[in-house]
């Protein structure tokens, strides 16, 4: 195991959900671990199934997930459509979007094989940050198979009082941009940025000196951010601009390219110009907004 590890807990300051995973894993044997937090339900046959798709995975380090219902029913319509309509490859190529895991955390079910190849929940610090998020992306830094059963075997509770309500979303957005930046971009010899907006921006500032000089350009579908023509990047502390990229219509744009735009936002437009492209996602443009 290579978990963080703090000092022991005590009752006036808690471990963390990082620790109390690891601690019940280890308190476990088998050859699959199967997760579910206290506020969700798991249904029917949902251990039965998970373990049948995990010994049918070609990999041994292997992640299944499922579809879940959502409760109450419209808390979050957006992200539990997103979630439960995933196909087998976007469980992969969106695994950068805002909405986290793809394969969603009450509905883990993995081989222990997986667990101990990663090493475990991360575990400092012990609130404010997202170890299953952590976790996801050190799977497949080590080459999990993701895999999702297409049946409602658990019921995802929403409530304020979550622990995910306890993460800001700047932490995530950090982790998010760094693992991008590792298992894409860095093997990307340059790329354009879609969307000449604020999150495109956001995320051009996010990027280390390195890749922020692969960016080609920005793209957008936007008259006025069209006609803007160039971005510049204005240092303050130097009161110079350290760097001019092009702003061009999508029409013109050359893949790859890193979409920061939300999903399921535009009314089908985003999707319409992707189409007439003809670009395939995973291999074109992966989304990250």
């Amino acid at each position: 195991m290579k978990w963080t590890i703090g000092s022991e807990p005590n009752e006036a300051e808690p471990g963390g959900v990082g620790y109390a995973k690891n601690r019940a894993v280890q308190q476990s044997s088998g050859q699959f671990l199967c997760f579910l937090d206290a506020d969700d339900v798991m249904l029917e046959d949902r251990v039965q199934l998970q373990y049948e798709a995990a010994l049918a995975c070609e990999n041994r380090l292997c992640l299944i997930g499922s579809r879940f219902i959502r409760e109450p029913k419209d808390s979050t319509i957006r992200y539990s459509r997103w979630a439960n309509d995933l196909s087998s490859r976007q469980l992969y190529d969106q695994a950068y979007t805002s909405h986290g895991p793809t394969v969603i955390a009450p509905t883990w079910f993995m081989s222990r094989a997986l667990y101990d190849a990663v090493g475990g929940f991360q575990e400092e610090p012990r609130r404010g940050y997202p170890e299953d998020l952590d976790f996801f992306y050190r799977g497949l830094a080590v080459g999990a198979e993701l895999k999702k059963v297409e049946c409602e075997l658990t019921i995802y509770r929403y409530h304020r009082t979550s622990a995910s309500f306890g993460v800001s979303e700047e932490t995530i957005w950090q982790l998010r941009v760094c693992q991008f930046q590792t298992n894409v971009l860095n093997k990307w010899p340059h790329f354009t940025i879609w969307n000449a907006g604020k999150q495109g921006k956001k995320f051009y500032k996010s990027l280390t000196k390195d890749n922020q000089e692969k960016v080609v350009a920005f793209c957008d579908v936007d008259s006025k951010k069209l006609a803007q023509k160039v971005y510049e990047q204005y240092d303050a502390e130097s009161r110079t601009i350290t760097a001019r990229v092009p702003i061009i219509s999508y029409q013109m744009a050359r893949p790859p390219a890193v979409i920061c735009v939300k999903l399921d936002m535009t009314d089908g437009a985003l999707e319409g110009y992707l189409r007439d492209l003809c670009w395939t996602e995973g291999v074109h443009y992966f989304h990250l907004s």
